[in-house]
């Protein structure tokens, strides 16, 4: 691993979602140097399945040497950044680096992809990363050595990286394009650059994109933690760069990769927007154990549901369908054609597809694909196939009924 050098020693280090995960890592190691680190996060109470607040992190950062100055901020709320900004310069008589590291992930199509969704993601993301670094530049301009580092990736513009997840991939390339245009507007001033690891690291929200399994394929937080370390060494001549985690490490010494992983010697899982295909990150998942909770468009179901879902039910969604319903439906089939499937119809004009729904499912059924297919051709009622053991039902049984109105409809159209 990367050895501390004291460099940062004195530093005010403003970090975005530092709570946990990549940000707090990065928190840490400089707070071996001895620096003064913002906590800029959301989370003040414990939560129920995200470990860590801002105060159990700046309790980390205080035992590893550094000063902590933990902040509640949404960076959707200007007021909220301002007065972080203002107490950190208060507190520690500046800034001289931001780390924006906040973001939001929704791995869904245009039509499976709610819109408060999409405003979430832009407004963490992009416009979180843009209004950050606005208000903190004032200050980076009177450091010594500043810099703004952006967790984000390399503009990668083959459309693969964006037929499945076109609102997550404008977001987070959001974040680049802040890097180039900055990069070059505070030239000579301030170095802007992005970090994006080569492979899959370890964190909870990994976890829940790739289930149990996953965390083997994966790295340590502490390997970008170490690049952002390498970085920050860097002179603001060093900016507008696009850095690979391991291969920044490389040019620093680096050649014991092995420390890093969470499980030494096996494969590892190469991260979104790079080289690999959606589809191949997907089979490697599965290939080592990993159950993927996304899955690319050529990789999504086929057959009689799936033209179903594509040809029928997603025809005739609608507000007023939306309106009269007020429900998500998640289908778990068995059989010839198994998988999972939703139907939203209690949010914007409603959406349909394969997988977990994007929010919380109301009723969840149960049944085989053949059974679905013939509930949905109008050939079984949900009502009967309950009461004959063929459908069970978990959640609001009022929505079954509702269901078979919305299936008449379907009928029509077959």
């Amino acid at each position: 691993m990367l050895q501390n050098t004291g460099k940062l020693a004195g530093y005010t280090i403003f970090i975005t979602g530092a709570s946990r995960g990549i940000g707090k890592a990065i928190a840490l190691k400089a707070a071996r140097d001895g620096a003064n680190v913002v906590i800029a996060a959301k989370t003040a109470d414990p939560h129920p399945k995200l470990p860590g607040t801002i105060y159990t992190a700046a309790a980390e950062i205080e035992a590893a040497g550094g000063k902590a100055l933990p902040c509640i901020v949404d960076v959707r709320d200007e007021k909220q950044i301002n007065n972080a900004v203002g107490k950190a310069v208060e507190k520690f008589g500046g800034i001289d680096i931001l780390v924006n590291n906040a973001s939001a992930i929704n791995l869904t199509g245009t039509l499976e992809t709610p819109m408060k969704k999409v405003d979430l993601m832009l407004g963490i993301n992009l416009r979180g990363t843009y209004l950050t670094s606005k208000l903190c530049i004032p200050h980076l301009l009177k450091s010594k050595n500043p810099h703004i580092l952006n967790l984000s990736p390399p503009l990668n513009l083959n459309p693969i990286w964006f037929k499945n997840h076109t609102a997550y991939t404008m977001a987070k390339y959001g974040m680049s394009m802040c890097v180039l245009g900055m990069a070059e507007e505070f030239k000579g001033s301030i170095a802007v650059n992005a970090l994006w690891p080569k492979t899959a690291i370890q964190t909870t929200l990994m976890d829940m994109l790739g289930g149990s399994g996953i965390d083997k394929q994966c790295r340590k937080v502490e390997i970008v933690a170490d690049a952002a370390y390498a970085i920050f060494k860097q002179p603001t001549s060093f900016t507008g760069q696009f850095v690979i985690d391991e291969d920044i490490l490389r040019k620093e010494g680096i050649r014991d990769f092995d420390v890093y992983a969470v499980e030494p010697d096996h494969p590892l899982l190469p991260d979104f927007f790079l080289d690999q295909k959606p589809e191949d990150l997907a089979r490697q998942m599965e290939e080592h154990g990993a159950t993927p909770a996304f899955k690319s468009a050529d990789s999504a179901a086929t057959g009689p549901v799936s033209d179903l879902f594509n040809n029928i039910i997603r025809g005739i969604l609608s507000p007023d369908i939306v309106k009269t319903t007020q429900g998500v439906y998640k289908f778990d089939l068995s059989g010839d054609h198994a998988g999972v499937w939703y139907i939203d119809l209690k949010n914007d004009a409603g959406s349909a597809g394969s997988g977990e729904p994007p929010v919380k499912a109301d009723v969840i059924m149960t049944l085989d694909s053949s059974d679905f297919i013939k509930m949905f051709e109008g050939k079984l009622k949900p009502t009967m196939a309950f009461m004959s053991g063929k459908l069970k039902i978990k959640g609001d049984m009022g929505l079954a009924i509702k269901l078979e109105k919305m299936m008449a409809m379907m009928k029509s159209k077959l």
